[in-house]
């Protein structure tokens, strides 16, 4: 396989931490990087992603401020995307790319199946991709695997399915600081409520997951819902990174629901903690045969987004044009 040469846009935590992962792949250099932040704008990328210690990367890839300056020397085979988590904001940037006829992979969490949550924007995509001639995919760990392409890959062995159940319990402790305060680690339960209010305290995705399950099972839901509480602190919780008081939340609990003539057949339960006594990810699919799966010890979502990120790349360029989805494209795995 020839080298997949890449332009990042986005290079914020994720964007940076993609960026270690692509320069540690020999089959994957960066080769331009885009930003919108005027403290990143002609900053050089190996010194941003090396953390003070430049010596250590010797790209000499300036961060520019817009495509047309980023690929002025060089188009990339395909853009990694990495900037928002919504469908109304994504499109714009996505038909951007589009119009240099670049194919794009995107952690867009809405990206991963919208065209039950926002059919139009979804279609619109759909359409702009097809006209470029080049693919488009929403994926990560969660969604675009754990939740959904995941449990609908081991119903490929069932005579039948009924019920489709994923429970992805994590301690946050290990992960990324923007994720634990993401996950509201440390917030008074009332300050916790208003996140849930204005909508900035939720895993996001959920829905899409069902959704993409359902799709694939041939159900039509009826309605689906999206359960947010807190997990609450019964002592005193000390961390390196915070003090969590008792009585305030340690993360959230988070169920997601898809009904089918009043009964719930898939269930998504996602509880990420400060502290959590057990991480794992379990699939349980109710069918013949039964089957349940769990991995002990849970996927680190840091290393998994970026890795599934960059391992559906070559599947993505062997795909036809379109919004495609996880379960659209051939098989992801890793590649050397």
């Amino acid at each position: 396989m020839k080298r997949i040469n890449i332009l990042q846009i986005g290079i914020g935590p994720l964007g940076v931490k993609i960026a270690q992962f692509i320069d540690g792949r020999a089959g994957l250099k960066t080769i331009a990087a885009v930003d919108k932040s005027p403290a990143l704008i002609g900053r050089d990328l190996g010194e941003v992603c090396a953390g003070g210690r430049p010596d250590s990367y010797r790209d000499g890839i300036k961060i520019q401020s817009s495509i047309a300056e980023a690929i002025k020397k060089k188009k990339p085979d395909v853009v990694v995307l990495t900037t928002v988590s919504d469908m109304e904001r994504i499109v714009p940037q996505i038909e951007e790319i589009l119009a240099y006829g670049i194919p794009v992979v995107s952690t867009c969490e809405e990206l991963s199946f919208p065209w039950k949550t926002a059919p139009k924007l979804a279609q619109q995509l759909d359409d702009a991709a097809k006209k470029a001639g080049v693919a488009v995919l929403g994926t990560g760990v969660n969604p675009g695997y754990l939740m959904d392409a995941l449990p609908v890959f081991l119903t490929a062995v069932c005579q039948d399915v009924q019920s489709v159940t994923v429970s992805r319990f994590q301690n946050a402790q290990f992960r990324r600081i923007p994720f634990q305060k993401k996950i509201g680690a440390g917030l008074s339960l009332e300050a916790f409520q208003q996140k849930i209010e204005d909508g900035s305290l939720r895993h996001v995705g959920l829905t899409e997951s069902i959704h993409l399950i359902a799709s694939r099972m041939g159900w039509k839901l009826e309605r689906t819902e999206d359960l947010i509480s807190p997990v609450v602190a019964k002592q005193k919780i000390e961390t390196e990174a915070m003090t969590i008081p008792k009585g305030h939340a340690t993360g959230v609990r988070q169920e997601g629901n898809g009904y089918v003539n009043g009964e719930a057949k898939i269930r998504l339960i996602f509880q990420a903690t400060v502290g959590e006594k057990e991480s794992y990810d379990e699939v349980v699919i109710g069918g013949t045969p039964g089957i349940r799966s769990k991995i002990e010890g849970g996927v680190n979502g840091d290393v998994a987004t970026c890795a599934i990120t960059l391992n559906a790349i070559p599947q993505l360029l062997r795909s036809a044009p379109g919004l495609v989805t996880m379960v659209d494209i051939p098989p992801v795995s890793f590649f050397g």
